[in-house]
């Protein structure tokens, strides 16, 4: 058997309706970590669904407990051969609320609807859909190699992703020896753009950074007050404004990663940042100076205000209130130095003249990606394209956050995350979906990946 077996056998899968079936039978499992109730849709999603999944391709699994008791994760493996590189394969169970009621045509978020060349359901593009496809993948190896895939795997489900993976570090850590591997490779936010496959190899870090101005027990009458007292609000965007300003521009060096390396600039050089008609355009004249919109997202920081609140804004009152708060959030790139933030921007402030401002962080998570030396990244680029015959988008890091600091940090692996949906999908709303053109090219994508593991002989170094 070749790879060209392994893939036609991945599009079989896809083209006969038993992959889409499969995956109808994972979303309707109604794991909302989110939600309190939701502990033994969690559980059964690992023991019901799967752990069979796992035996079927000849894996080992286990249930570990999460050390918070809150959700639990799935360990499975594949040896072969002490030789082989081993894989580690993460992807996550759990999903947002359903919002039922709130999606198209009343569709059920909990049962795959589909409707021309989408598929909507609650977990077809976060996270279920994308493990699934990679599951399928190794079956189509599997399959291709006579019931061996010429590698060993390891695979690691978590059900807490959507409250922030709060386990997730310790069990790695307290399993080290169980999730060794040679290699990261996963698959879980947007390509670039549905029709160019896309490799990224880190995420940004995020930091909160709440702002409260309290300056009074309760409003006073804007008549009788205004103009001798000092107005919480009016404060609180100056103070804003002194961090980032009205064009998106950070204006505290604290708040900015290193410059731009050439090596970065290079590998985003052809990548173009092009919402389609269901997206959002990109603003005119917004962000840092000088850098690509793909810079800008992807090897840039950015300070978003996320929430501002002062007095009633249903029913404002003639009346000056007495406090004003906000959230901020700052994504950050590799090399930012975060430790003593707070301070800085806290000195800032005063330095400004607003010492009335509180500064605290809350909700932070780490920055990484994986070497842009290593060859595992020139090998996995190569087999997308000999598969698709298109040249992967390489991204430095994602726009986002996942817990890729774990499998980097922690476990000291090199990461490679292959995205399955795109930008539209609707993650985290109504309507989230898969796109069924990019689906089919995505197991391929992965039967090729996994097919050109099993051919090498060691691990890369």
């Amino acid at each position: 058997m070749t790879r060209a077996d392994a893939i036609a056998r991945a599009r079989e899968d896809f083209s006969s309706g038993a992959f889409l079936a499969e995956l109808d039978r994972r979303v309707a499992y109604r794991t909302e970590s989110q939600n309190a109730s939701r502990g033994a849709e969690l559980r059964a999603y690992l023991e019901h669904e799967m752990r069979p999944a796992f035996a079927a391709l000849d894996f080992e699994s286990r249930l570990v407990e999460s050390p918070s008791g809150k959700a639990p994760f799935l360990i499975a493996e594949h040896i072969e051969s002490a030789s082989a590189p081993t894989v580690l394969i993460y992807g996550h169970g759990d999903v947002v609320d359903g919002m039922e009621g709130e999606w198209r045509d009343n569709r059920d978020p909990w049962r795959t609807t589909t409707s021309g060349v989408r598929v909507y359901g609650r977990g077809t593009a976060d996270n279920k859909g994308q493990h699934s496809i990679n599951m399928a993948a190794l079956r189509a190896v599997r399959e291709a190699r006579g019931g061996k895939l010429g590698f060993n795997a390891k695979f690691i489900v978590e059900m807490g992703e959507e409250i922030g993976s709060p386990d997730l570090a310790k069990v790695c850590d307290l399993n080290r020896e169980a999730l060794k591997a040679d290699l990261f490779m996963a698959s879980d936010g947007p390509r670039l753009s549905a029709d160019r496959p896309t490799l990224f190899l880190g995420c940004r870090g995020g930091i909160r950074i709440h702002l409260d101005v309290n300056l009074r027990d309760g409003g006073h009458h804007s008549g009788n007050w205004g103009g001798v007292l000092a107005n919480p609000a009016t404060i609180l965007v100056n103070a804003i404004s002194t961090l980032v300003d009205g064009h998106g521009r950070l204006q505290l060096d604290a708040l900015k990663p290193p410059r731009l390396t050439n090596q970065i600039r290079s590998f985003l050089a052809d990548v173009k940042v092009e919402p389609t008609e269901d997206e959002p355009a990109l603003a005119e004249n917004w962000g840092e100076d000088g850098l690509s919109a793909a810079e800008r997202l992807y090897a840039w920081n950015t300070l978003e205000v996320l929430a501002m609140s002062s007095g009633n804004v249903e029913k404002p009152a003639n009346a000056i209130p007495g406090h004003a708060n906000a959230v901020l959030q700052l994504r950050f790139v590799v090399g930012t130095r975060i430790e003593g933030l707070i301070e800085a921007v806290r000195a800032h402030l005063v330095e400004r003249g607003f010492p009335m401002v509180e500064v605290r962080a809350a909700q932070s998570f780490a920055a990484s990606r994986t070497d842009f030396d290593s060859p595992w990244i020139k090998w996995a680029a190569d087999s997308v394209q000999a598969t698709t015959c298109k040249a992967p988008a390489i991204l430095p890091n994602f726009g986002g956050s996942l817990p890729n600091d774990v499998f980097s940090e922690i476990l000291g692996l090199p990461t490679i995350w292959v995205p399955h949906s795109y930008p539209g999908c609707s993650q985290h709303a109504p309507n989230e979906h898969i796109l069924l053109p990019l689906t089919e090219e995505a197991l391929t994508v992965m039967a090729g990946l996994f097919w050109d593991l099993g051919e090498l002989p060691q691990p890369l170094t």
